[in-house]
């Protein structure tokens, strides 16, 4: 098994402080991913709004909570 498999099991246990851990360890998870995911499409040119489109989030939502991870990109470069 995986270890997302692993936590999304641990997920539905009928023991809530298991649970609840296994939540907060899922959310990291998927915050990593997604930080990982939005690196990847910014340094392929992607623009905020294609990123925000396929979240389906806003742009202004993924922006605020990405853009200050991200390297600034050099408009002249191609």
């Amino acid at each position: 098994m995986t270890e997302a498999t692993d936590l999304a099991a641990a997920a539905s246990s009928a023991d809530p402080r298991a649970g609840l851990r296994a939540v907060v360890a899922l959310r990291r998870l998927l915050e990593g991913l997604e930080r990982l995911q939005v690196a990847n499409a910014r340094a392929k040119g992607w623009s905020w709004q294609e990123i925000a489109d396929a979240l389906e989030v806003t742009r202004q939502g993924v922006h605020k909570k990405h853009a200050k991870l991200m390297p600034m990109l050099d408009p002249r470069e191609g």
